[in-house]
């Protein structure tokens, strides 16, 4: 079938190949149909926390786990292609046609998950896109015209926001084609913000977990034909990021590479906010890690962001992304602030006198001690198998940068968030990033990142910038 556009709905679990289908060869007047709701419903008709029983605990598990982690290995001894020519070295296989690459060998491709690995990361994928559909329209249904204009954001701006939600049932549609009947559906969510800049700051931390959250597991897939399909929907959800980091007075773009986080991490973010899942919805196999909390997080609202009250908390809850409290104290908000370098108002780009964040800074975290019920009905249990902390782990841009930790008390401790460049004056420590409490200082890359996952102790999100 020709075309490389949308993915059929017919093509399920039923078919060998869901290959995409072109909307302008089918004739058709409107693409394909995309999943909705299952009571037909743009955004859940009800949002807070779970209050009943979970019937199921604990992560989906298979019937036998091989080891307690993976073990570091050499390089693989068959990567040893090295070119000092500039030219090719192998025979083509056509004209114009460079020898080796995955998926080039003329095969039809199969547009459906070819392992376990992927199923999973794909699953969490649509957790993913149901979440971001039914936020963003739920603070366009929330919040009324004078508080989006108050917010500095006037009709254009919600039509953006909306056409953003309309992209996402697109998201959820590809990727549910992609698994099958085994898809997991649209939840019912508990979100952490009272105002439109909360909101706001809400949204550009959960589309950063959405895409670093693929990013990490994207390169690992097993289906070159579903990685080349989830990285044209990432990429929208890249400039999505962007728009509501605008939106929000912060800089759209502070770093020179985005950073890729294990699934484990993205879905210890995510599933916090969602209360509960219909009936028989698939489980996920990821861990979930306990909460740290930094306590003197940046507050984005601020004119100075570091000047949080008594080193305390100024986010809206406990829970681990949720965002800065955007009501402060008269003077010290920079919403319709007058000045150089100090409003942060909705728009393209703002220089700010006084940065988020900034290397020395003394960062105070308190962190939760696993066994805590969290997700989908409640079903699912932090854990952690690492054992005293005694590091911090920055994860940023092509780094993952330890500073060490001093512990004060019983969950409690700081660092200093550390100085360094990537490239000339690219700072190693910039945008929404993730922090992680270690029990060893693990040398780890973008490619391995995950095989920190045994070593964490607690997973936060920091505002660095």
């Amino acid at each position: 079938m020709p075309g490389l556009l949308l993915l059929a709905v017919a093509f399920l679990s039923t078919s060998v190949h869901a290959s995409p289908v072109s909307t302008a060869a089918s004739g058709q007047e409107h693409g394909y149909p995309v999943i909705v709701h299952e009571n037909g419903y743009t955004s859940a008709p009800y949002h807070g926390p779970y209050v009943g029983t979970p019937t199921t605990i604990g992560a989906a598990k298979a019937p036998t786990t091989l080891a307690a982690e993976i073990e570091p290995k050499p390089p693989n001894p068959t990567a040893t292609y090295y070119n000092s020519l500039g030219v090719p070295t192998e025979p083509m296989p056509a004209p114009y046609v460079p020898a080796g690459g995955l998926g080039t060998n003329g095969t039809l491709p199969r547009y459906m998950v070819e392992s376990d690995f992927d199923f999973e990361s794909i699953a969490l994928g649509t957790y993913q896109e149901w979440i971001e559909l039914d936020l963003f329209h739920d603070g366009l249904a929330r919040f009324t015209d004078e508080e989006f204009e108050e917010a500095g954001l006037g009709p254009d701006a919600r039509s953006l926001i909306e056409f953003m939600a309309n992209q996402e049932s697109g998201h959820a549609t590809l990727l549910s084609n992609m698994l099958g009947e085994a898809a997991p559906k649209q939840c019912v969510y508990n979100y952490p913000y009272n105002t439109v800049r909360e909101w706001l700051d809400f949204n550009q931390r959960v589309t950063r977990f959405g895409e670093s959250g693929v990013w990490g597991f994207i390169s690992h897939l097993d289906s070159r034909e579903v990685a080349n399909l989830l990285s044209l929907s990432i990429s929208t959800e890249a400039r999505q990021q962007m728009i509501f980091r605008q939106m929000s007075g912060l800089s759209p773009m502070n770093v020179w590479f985005e950073n890729g986080w294990p699934q484990s991490w993205a879905w210890t973010m995510l599933a916090p906010y969602i209360s509960y899942c219909p009936e028989n919805t698939t489980r996920l196999a990821w861990q979930n890690f306990p909460t740290l909390n930094i306590l003197n997080n940046p507050n984005i609202n601020r004119i100075n962001p570091s000047d949080t009250a008594d080193n305390g908390s100024e986010s809206t809850g406990r829970r681990i992304t949720d965002p800065s409290v955007s009501d402060v104290d008269d003077g010290q908000g920079c919403l319709h602030a007058s000045g150089t370098g100090i409003n942060c108002d909705p728009a393209i780009a703002h220089n700010r006198s006084e940065p988020l964040s900034f290397p020395g800074k003394q960062v105070f975290l308190e962190w939760e001690a696993p066994g805590k019920p969290v997700g989908p009905n409640n079903s699912y249990i932090t854990a952690t198998t690492a054992g005293e902390p005694k590091f911090v782990a920055w994860s940023s841009q092509l780094n993952l940068t330890y500073s060490p930790l001093t512990v004060t008390g019983d969950h409690t401790g700081y660092t200093f968030q550390p100085e360094g460049f990537v490239y000339e004056d690219d700072g190693i420590i910039n945008g929404t990033m993730a922090m992680a409490l270690t029990d060893l200082d693990l040398f780890v890359t973008p490619f391995n990142l995950s095989m920190l996952n045994p070593h964490i102790v607690a997973l936060g999100l920091y505002m660095a910038g």
